[in-house]
């Protein structure tokens, strides 16, 4: 007889009790709850990895990319913003004649202490549908807000011209400098000597 025939034998009169047979039922439950608690939590850390990875590409290091519809030399037109969070922004469009352009700028605001804070995306988004002047290279100088294109080269009296622009309900006062910078106000005409 083998010692593998010889423990059988001395163990078969010994039957577990009943509480033994619970407890290894116990354990069993246990370690499927743990695999199924393991599993629960291997699919929350990769939940996270792939809310943190969409987190940081919304962010791009800091920035959030949309697109908006802008008006650009009167044309309405689909650009890409992005914003840094430091007062700057970066736009991509495609002008009429099918061209990208590329278009970057920012700003800072002044708190009541006076020091300087980074523009908010509201601060620049509002300077990107401000009017725009344009100096042509023959000459000419426009006016372009919104849908309008409006000509003001005639119109300069000792290098200032004053232009009164409408669209809907919004009235803007535009005083214009010949190559000097402009200045809008929804109220009356800026003062030449107050800007630049």
């Amino acid at each position: 007889m083998t010692n593998k025939e010889k423990y059988k034998q001395a163990f078969s009169a010994i039957h577990a009790s009943d509480d033994f047979s619970l407890e290894v039922e116990k354990m069993e439950r246990t370690k499927k709850q743990h695999k199924f608690k393991t599993m629960i939590s291997f699919v929350a850390v990769c939940v996270m990895i792939v809310g943190s990875a969409t987190a940081a590409y919304a962010a791009d290091v800091g920035g959030i990319q949309r697109t908006i519809q802008l008006w650009i030399h009167g044309d309405q037109t689909e650009a890409t913003l992005q914003f840094d969070g430091n007062g700057n922004y970066s736009m991509d469009y495609t002008d009429g004649e099918g061209n990208v352009k590329h278009q970057a700028g920012g700003g800072v605001a002044f708190s009541p202490d006076g020091t300087e804070i980074p523009a908010s995306e509201e601060e620049l988004t509002e300077q990107l549908t401000a009017p725009d002047v344009e100096y042509e290279d023959d000459g000419s100088v426009w006016v372009y807000w919104l849908d309008q294109k409006v000509a003001i080269t005639d119109k300069f009296d000792n290098g200032v011209c004053y232009v009164k622009l409408e669209s809907g309900k919004e009235t803007l006062y535009m005083t214009v400098k010949y190559q000097n910078g402009y200045s809008t106000s929804p109220h009356k005409y800026p003062n030449p000597s107050e800007f630049n």
